[in-house]
This record gives C-alpha cells, structure tokens and sequence, in this order.
C-alpha cells in the first residue's frame, strides 16, 4: 500500500506545476510539469472521486496545466482543437467514443462456481458493468489523455520547443540514471524506501543473474524504453551540437547507450542500437519515411495479427537465436496477445469498457490471467476498433503530413531547378 508521501506527492503536484509555470518559460515549465509527474510521482496510488476518473500520476499533471494555462499565472489562449479536418475528426472520435462503449458494457460479468455435490450456483465474485453515468468519467479520462499532445502542438511546435523537449529527455534520462544505477547494483528498491510499497512483481525485474531498474515507473520494460528515448534524443542534439560541444555531447550518447544495455531490455535495447545510429548520421528525408514506417506498422499491427500475417515463429527463432531465455518471454507476450485479441473480437468495434472487463480472467474464481503489456492492445480490448484507430491514428497522422510536406518542398525544389534550367 502507498504510504502518506505518496499521496501527498499527488496532493502538492499541483502547486509545483504552478511554481514551474510562474519561475520558468512556458515550455520548459509544460514540459516538466507533465515529465516530472511521469518520472518522480508514484504509480499505482490515486484518489477515485465519484463521477470523475481517477487522479494519478498521469491525469494529476494534464490537468493541472490545463488549468494553469487557462486561468493561471500566464494566461494564454489555449486552442485545443486541432487545424487539420482529419485530425479534428480523429481526436473528436478518440473522445466521443466512451459513449458507445459505455452504452454496450452495461452488463456485469459473473464469476460462479458449481459444485458438484450441490445444485445450487454460487456467485464468486463479478464485474460491474458499466452505466450511463460513467460517461462523463470516461469523457474527462479521454480528454486528459489528448491534453499534453494538444498542448505540445500549440506551444512546442517551434524549432525551440522541439529543442527545449529533446533537452528535457535526455536531462531527465541523465537524472534518472543515478537512482537507476543504484537499483542495477542493489535491487529495485526505490520506490519501496520512498513510498512504501513495490509496484510490480520483484521476479520480473531479475535478469541475467542481476536486477533492471524500475524506480517509480510501473515496469522496468516502461524504464528501458524511457531510456531509449532518451538515449535518441540526446542522439539528435549532438548531431546539431555546436563543434566545440560535440565531443560531450557524443560522451553524453555512449553513456546513455551504456545505461539501455544495462537496463537488460531486448526490445528497447534493439530500438536504441538501430535507431541511434540513423538519427546521428542519416538524412532527415530517410529519418522521415522510417517514422512513417513505424507508425503505419502500428496502425495496421492488430489487423496483420488478426490475419496471420506476423511471422511469429520466426521472430522467436530470431530471439531465441540471441538469448533463449529472452525468447521465452517473448513468446509468452505473444500468447497473451493472442488471448487478449480473441477476447476483444467478441466485441470489435466499441471495446469491453473499462474495469478489466477486456482481460483474460478465470471463469470460477475471477483471477487474471493475462497480462496486457502494449497500449495498443489495452486500447483495442476496452474502446475496440473505434478507439483504437482514432487514437493511433492521432499519433500517426503528424508523421504523415510531415511526409508529405517534405514531399511537396521536393517536388516545388524539382520545379524551380527546371525552370532554372529551361
């Protein structure tokens, strides 16, 4: 159980936020209000108010510069709608689709057991389905979900917010190395010795005679890819570095590079030694087109599953080829995802709700059974198909109009050269 300074973590967020807001420039305090939360607030804890969704780490941040922005210090129109129709209708959908996936989860799911020696059916535990006034709950849980996306593209758009963003990961990254080190050599106890309580199975975070980092994140898998991204942006800044700070700068990538072996995550690990690479030395044209790739394959992920489609057997041939024991677990998250994807195509398009109802559970005693480790199939199971488009379409769409805009500038760049030439 999360002890007094846990909650109290989540009490006084605010009021850092505000501080952020009113000593820092508007970037910097957006980015690290909502960075910080993620990084330093504990998981798990939360307080659930009737009617509103639950206040963690996640919605205590979004709103809290919603509101600071909108009526605080610096007061700044705040134009949360996007520009682009698509984007418009996609974000409108990602809203919006609460309703219907409310509407369609009012009945509970019943746990009951049988016995044999007695005909009576004994109810074991159950469900609750879901009611028209959980609307509102999950509308407001959309829209804090949308809100750092929606700010981000009004206030970081500009070549010194993008800079100011990629500096605050890999600062973020940097700091959190140190408690990270520390949980490598000593075993992840962070969050215990802080707030109280550990926040995932101790046997997942024991690896290859040693221990991967956690600190206050939900999973040491969540960890390895914050470093990875980490480890990318400060990749990116030592590209544009300038000559006398390139040699820091690259000190700053390898020690970083370091940090994502030892935080002993393949996937993340993968990510980290093929992306980085193409951030420091590919054209931008080429960096462009693999983000699009990666988007698209995303989207389309859960309908290439669908049809068979992912050579499965041969990526765990692959990883077992690397380390068998890393392909053992590899291939466990591929059966869970196989459970979970038959147990959202019973209801495709508006999802199972909220509450675990998508999860795989025991028929007689309600225990879960499987474990969803990818935002995309958490989303798929509880908003469907509706939710799930709209919200990695969301995330794909800016990738897509970038493309296409680098697109459109070489083919005006092919014309004035020809006009040149004739």
């Amino acid at each position: 159980m999360p002890n007094g300074l846990a909650y109290l973590m989540l009490l006084i967020w605010p009021m850092v936020c505000l501080i952020l807001f009113r000593t820092q420039k508007l970037e910097r305090a957006l980015i690290w209000s909502i960075l910080g939360g993620y990084l330093f607030l504990p998981p798990l804890a939360e307080f659930n108010l009737p009617l509103v969704p639950a206040m963690d780490k996640t919605s205590i941040p979004n709103l809290s510069v919603l509101l600071i922005l909108l009526f605080g210090v610096k007061h700044h129109r705040v134009a949360l709608w996007p520009d682009a129709r698509l984007a418009q209708l996609l974000a409108a959908g990602l809203v919006l689709s609460a309703i219907p996936t409310v509407l369609t989860n009012g009945d509970p799911i019943i746990f009951e057991v049988l016995r044999n020696t007695d005909p009576i059916v004994f109810v074991v535990d159950q469900l609750p389905g879901q009611s028209v006034r959980d609307i509102g709950s999950v509308l407001i849980a959309q829209v804090l979900s949308l809100v750092p996306f929606l700010l981000a593209r009004q206030f970081l758009a500009t070549e010194g917010g993008l800079r100011e963003l990629l500096t605050a990961l890999m600062v973020g990254t940097l700091v959190y190395s140190v408690p990270s080190l520390i949980e490598i050599r000593l075993s992840p106890q962070m969050n215990v010795w802080i707030y109280g309580f550990f926040q995932h199975s101790f046997e997942q975070m024991m690896r290859d005679g040693g221990f991967r980092p956690i600190v206050f994140l939900p999973h040491g898998l969540w960890l390895a890819l914050f470093v990875c991204t980490g480890l990318i942006a400060a990749a990116g800044l030592a590209r544009v570095a300038e000559p006398e700070r390139k040699l820091r700068a690259f000190c700053v990538v390898a020690y970083l590079a370091v940090l994502l072996i030892l935080c002993k995550s393949l996937a993340s690990l993968a990510y980290g030694m093929a992306l980085t690479p193409l951030v420091l030395f590919a054209p931008l044209r080429w960096q462009i087109r693999l983000a699009l790739l990666f988007a698209v394959v995303a989207v389309v992920y859960p309908m290439l599953r669908n049809f068979q489609l992912i050579p499965l057997d041969a990526i765990i041939a692959q990883a077992e080829a690397i380390n068998p024991a890393r392909a053992q677990s590899l291939e466990y998250r591929f059966n869970n995802e196989e459970q979970l994807l038959a147990r959202a195509a019973e209801k495709p398009l508006f999802g199972w709700g909220g509450w675990g109802r998508s999860l795989i559970r025991d028929g007689e005693t309600g225990q879960i059974l499987s474990i969803p480790d990818g935002r995309w199939i958490i989303i798929f199971g509880t908003f469907g198909w509706l939710g799930y488009i709209c919200e990695f379409g969301l995330l794909a769409l800016p990738l897509a109009m970038l493309a296409l805009y680098m697109r459109r500038q070489g083919r005006r760049r092919c014309r004035r050269w020809w006009r040149h030439c004739a």
